[in-house]
């Protein structure tokens, strides 16, 4: 296929972007791309190129062959939402809800929980940078409290990822922030079941955990927050596990830094390229991911990746099962 990255309008909870860039114009590693009309993030380009096309869902830019390391800065500022609604975060566990929207409340002394539960099979990018870098999520918590007025801080990290806890325990200077640990279960990664944990509050599905007192932010979002933050670093790539029938094996395998807006081709190709027939490519978790095409591209919101073996040819009724965590009804529709 044509070496071309696509930039998709809606990478987030709301309306479509609407682009700020014309057919032909050259464009440059970092440089904002759409802006948000209501409810909304801003989208960057995570290569240098040049723009070919530009719908109204969508930009595809043909990238240059040698890529800089260096990106356009966001916007100059003091102000720390400010700098996050600049780079365009949102959540990163899937969700997709802007961060700065997410952020501007005032906690009076409440929570914010760093979500490093990472529940969902196979996924293993989460706990990947918690043992790699956990100094840019414990000062991306930091300005999360700051921000909120949160008077602690909790980082929730399922018991058996030993390596995660001890690699964040080495880093926590501030007596206010202490790491929470989990049960192996699933759906322990979402919001309420935290709140449940941690905080001993049962919110009802349709409440948020502000309701609590608390607000819940996945810890690569605490990461991207302290980037944008201190190196003023636009939302412009992805940390991605990539996972099944692939000729390299079947272990998961985590990529950090891929760049948004990346055909999923490309990322499986640098995982080993995929082992014979398959069934379909998941983008996502197991359970909560949907099924793709090799000509779909990264997102802001893509955990996993991940190629299935050829499906069966089942005759069996099959039924659905929606769980409070919000599984995928449509997805489950597509299967049965």
């Amino acid at each position: 296929m044509e070496n071309i990255y696509r930039i998709e309008l809606k990478q987030h909870s709301g309306s479509p972007c609407i682009p700020i860039v014309a057919p032909g114009e050259k464009v440059e590693k970092g440089q904002l791309l759409a802006v948000p009309q209501n409810l909304g993030a801003n989208i960057h380009s995570s290569v240098k190129g040049k723009a070919k096309t530009v719908t109204d869902d969508y930009i595809e830019i043909y990238p240059e062959e040698n890529q800089p390391a260096t990106f356009v800065p966001i916007k100059e500022t003091t102000n720390i939402l400010k700098a996050i609604e600049e780079a365009g975060i949102v959540g990163m566990g899937g969700a997709g809800f802007p961060t700065h929207i997410k952020l501007a409340v005032d906690l009076k002394g409440g929570t914010v929980i760093a979500n490093g539960v990472e529940c969902g099979p196979l996924l293993s990018h989460n706990v990947k940078q918690m043992e790699e870098d956990p100094e840019a999520i414990y000062r991306g918590l930091l300005y999360a409290m700051q921000i909120t007025n949160a008077s602690r801080g909790y980082i929730a990290i399922k018991a058996k990822n030993k390596r995660a806890i001890e690699a964040m325990e080495s880093v926590i200077k501030d007596k206010r922030i202490e790491i929470k640990t989990m049960p192996d279960l699933y759906p322990m990664g979402e919001e309420r079941a935290l709140v449940r944990e941690l905080l001993g509050k049962l919110l009802r599905p349709d409440q948020l955990p502000l309701e609590a007192g608390a607000v819940v932010c996945n810890v690569e979002t605490l990461a991207a927050i302290h980037e944008a933050v201190d190196y003023r670093k636009p939302l412009i790539s992805k940390n991605i596990t990539v996972a099944g029938r692939l000729k390299s094996g079947r272990a998961p395998q985590v990529f950090f830094q891929v760049p948004i807006d990346a055909p999923l081709s490309m990322v499986l190709e640098k995982a080993g390229g995929i082992e014979g027939k398959f069934g379909e490519i998941i983008m996502g978790g197991p359970f909560m991911g949907k099924s793709v095409s090799l000509n779909s591209y990264v997102v802001k919101t893509t955990g996993g990746i991940i190629v299935t073996d050829p499906l069966p040819r089942e005759k069996r009724n099959m039924g659905l099962l929606v769980c409070a965590c919000g599984a995928n009804e449509e997805r489950l529709k597509e299967l049965a």
